[in-house]
């Protein structure tokens, strides 16, 4: 495993880390027996970074890395979120809060389900725009001087808030969308203000929801309750344009002699050493595949080969429904 710098003079850890939220939400039926076996097998091969959230299951999923990491503690660099409020009679209603208080009740609440004493990187998962993000860090600075938390995050934040953030506390990580098929880090500024202040950008999806391995042929390979199916990017014509993309990138990993997983996460690896990428996956063999991707290296002639066939502009449909959006680089 290759490990990164988080943040400025922050600590080493895994270039890749392994998402958990699939394993608890969004993507259909789970197993949890499954599950736990595969955190297991990351740790044994390296990635310490697991990242998780209140609002996956919603708190199952913080329950599921507790478990998992009991008697493991020393290996884990745990990483969870807080700030996106679910409805439970309105699955699909959402709500953003980044109050101190509520900062607060939900740090106690993860540590609680996590089964762990310091949270080692505590992300706002989605800026408040009712808050000042001066009061929401302000907050969660207090909870690394009372020792609960170690490092602080944010996601999705604009890179005039994380300016802000910055300087009322030091933040280690941004964590944002960023693959192939979503350039948007690179597009709205969000990864030159993290260079400029010494912040580390986390991509999540860094495998386009799974969509640029090449395994997903068709909507009906998704299960009914996954939440792919209601994506913009993976419906009707979006849909059929998107696969000629995987295509172009199928024939790219060929040449290079690596699968389509390994390539795009390559890709992401290679957009700087102050770049990590958590992929999803729940299951152990995916986990190695994924692991492989540490042994492609991409020169700048394949670099823009890449960029060639799936530049940035080539995706078709938003990323998140209008709502999602409205949430993202606030």
């Amino acid at each position: 495993m290759q490990t990164r710098t988080l943040g400025r003079n922050g600590p080493q850890v895994s270039a890749l880390g392994l998402g958990c939220m699939g394993m608890s939400a969004f993507y259909g039926a789970h197993d949890d027996a499954e599950s736990i076996a595969t955190i297991h097998h990351a740790l044994e091969r390296g990635f310490n970074l697991l990242d998780t959230a209140d609002m996956y299951g919603p708190h199952t999923n913080e329950v599921l890395v507790g478990k998992a990491i009991k008697g493991r503690r020393e290996q884990a660099f745990v990483a969870t979120k807080f700030g996106i409020v679910l409805d439970p009679g309105n699955p699909q209603a959402r709500g953003i809060d980044g109050r101190p208080e509520y900062v607060r009740a939900a740090c106690d609440a993860s540590l609680k389900r996590l089964g762990i004493d310091t949270i080692d990187l505590y992300y706002q998962h989605r800026v408040d725009p009712s808050v000042p993000i001066e009061d929401t860090v302000g907050a969660m600075a207090e909870l690394v001087t009372a020792g609960k938390v170690r490092y602080l995050g944010m996601s999705e934040a604009s890179g005039a808030t994380l300016e802000r953030a910055c300087k009322v506390h030091p933040i280690a990580a941004l964590q944002s969308e960023f693959s192939l098929w979503t350039r948007d880090p690179q597009e709205n500024g969000m990864l030159a203000a993290c260079r400029k202040l010494g912040v580390s950008l986390v991509a999540y999806s860094p495998l386009g929801r799974g969509f640029l391995t090449g395994a997903i042929r068709t909507p009906d390979d998704f299960e009914a309750n996954d939440y792919r199916r209601n994506s913009p990017r993976f419906m009707g014509d979006n849909f059929d344009r998107n696969l000629q993309l995987v295509e172009k990138v199928k024939a790219l990993a060929a040449d290079k002699g690596c699968s389509p997983a390994q390539l795009a996460l390559a890709w992401v690896l290679a957009q700087g050493d102050d770049v990590l990428a958590i992929p999803g996956t729940r299951k152990r063999s995916r986990l190695d595949e994924n692991l492989g991707a540490l042994q492609v290296r991409l020169q700048a002639d394949e670099l823009a080969a890449i960029d060639a066939v799936f530049s940035p502009g080539a995706v078709a449909g938003r990323r998140y429904t209008d709502a999602g959006m409205h949430m993202v680089n606030v």
